[in-house]
C-alpha cells in the first residue's frame, strides 16, 4: 500500500504581544505565565488563530497593539473574518494567566485580571469557550494547530 506523503507541518513561536491567524496549517508554540493566549478556531473552515497578550485594557493612550487583551483579541477575530469565518461557527480556548510570582491575593492579579477580560469579551462576541487551562501558579507550554484547532498544553514544574 502506498501511503500519501505529508509535507511536514510549519512550525512557528509567537512572542508576547503578537498573534497569528492562518488559512493553512501551522504548528503555534507559545509560553505563558500571567499572559494569556486565546486561541480562535472555525468548525467549518478549520482554520484558526491564537494570540498572546500581557494586559488586559488598553487605556486608549500609545497605540492600540496586542500587548493588551481587548486589542488582541478583537484583532485575532478581525482577522478571522478576513478570511471568511463567521462568529457563529467560531470556538474559542484560552490558556494562561498564572500567579507566577505567587501573587494570587495581592493587588496587581495581572493573570486573574487578564482570564476576566478575555472571557468576558468572547461571551460579548458570542463565541463559546470549549475548552481552558487558567490560572495556578505554573506557567505553560501551549502548541496550537491552527488547521486542527487541537491545543496541547504542558504546565511547568515548581
Amino acid at each position: 500500500m502506498d501511503w500519501p506523503i505529508r509535507a511536514a507541518v510549519v512550525r512557528h513561536y509567537l512572542n508576547p504581544c503578537m498573534l497569528i491567524a492562518h488559512r493553512e496549517e501551522l504548528e503555534v508554540t507559545t509560553i505563558l505565565g500571567s499572559c494569556v493566549s486565546v486561541c480562535l478556531w472555525d468548525v467549518r473552515l478549520f482554520c484558526g488563530g491564537i494570540n498572546h497578550f500581557m494586559l488586559p485594557l488598553w487605556n486608549g493612550e500609545g497605540l492600540p497593539t496586542p500587548k493588551f487583551g481587548n486589542v488582541a483579541i478583537d484583532k485575532l477575530l478581525g482577522k478571522m473574518l478576513t478570511f471568511g469565518c463567521r462568529k457563529e461557527h467560531l470556538v474559542a480556548k484560552c490558556f494562561g494567566g498564572a500567579s507566577v510570582i505567587g501573587d494570587a491575593n495581592g493587588s496587581m492579579q495581572i493573570g486573574a485580571r487578564n482570564i476576566t477580560l478575555a472571557e468576558e469579551l468572547l461571551a460579548t462576541h458570542g463565541i463559546p469557550i470549549v475548552a481552558k487551562d487558567v490560572g495556578g501558579l505554573r506557567g505553560m507550554k501551549v502548541i496550537f494547530n491552527t488547521q486542527s484547532g487541537v491545543a496541547l498544553v504542558g504546565r511547568f514544574g515548581r
